[in-house]
């Protein structure tokens, strides 16, 4: 069965959060906990894989992604939104998977996240009106609170979401991510658009 020609998007969101990023121009995400589910997988030879070129922090050998989160961060792209990774861990497999989404903005092992942020916004010749940020934990709460708008996942510790504009009902790293650009998207009046392009 075939998608009537007037279909609608499913998805909704209040007025006031597609107010507040309807400038977003740049999004900063975190990884373990957002792009990920945020387990870190030990085996008796602990975290790291036998990789003796890479940094310690570089050798983990198993993360888990989510696919609707990689589409997502595709079409932010394709609606003129860059997507940021800020992360305090840096692997292989995260360094894999951010090169296979295309992804050329990422600062891996930055404990710090906020010189970072700051650092992308000057480059891209942005301001933080222009920015939204998404994170679970305490390391993110400096991009969150300077962002125009912030989320935080289901699964995100209780100060992050406090201060965050929305929370997904997805955990992290089960389509939470997803559901952050969606709303991105319909706020740069992108969504129905990119969604049309599929329904043909």
């Amino acid at each position: 069965m075939s998608a009537p020609a007037d279909h609608r998007p499913a998805v909704h969101f209040e007025p006031q959060l597609l107010l507040l990023a309807q400038d977003v121009r740049v999004a900063f995400f975190d990884v373990d906990g957002v792009l990920t589910d945020g387990g870190l997988y030990f085996s008796e030879y602990g975290l790291a894989a036998d990789v003796p070129h890479l940094p310690h922090g570089a050798r983990e050998s198993i993360k888990r992604f989510d696919t609707l989160d990689g589409h997502g961060l595709k079409l932010l792209q394709r609606a003129g939104i860059t997507p940021v990774v800020i992360s305090g861990r840096d692997s292989v497999p995260l360094r894999a998977r951010l090169q296979a989404l295309g992804i050329e903005h990422a600062h891996l092992g930055r404990e710090d996240k906020l010189p970072a942020a700051q650092q992308t916004l000057q480059a891209l010749g942005l301001d933080w009106s222009h920015a939204a940020a998404m994170g679970d934990d305490w390391p993110d709460l400096p991009v969150m609170r300077r962002a125009a708008i912030s989320c935080a996942p289901a699964n995100a510790h209780a100060e992050v979401k406090a201060i965050a504009h929305h929370v997904t009902q997805a955990a992290g790293g089960f389509g939470a991510a997803r559901q952050w650009c969606d709303l991105l998207l319909t706020a740069s009046g992108r969504y129905a658009q990119l969604l049309q392009e599929y329904l043909r």
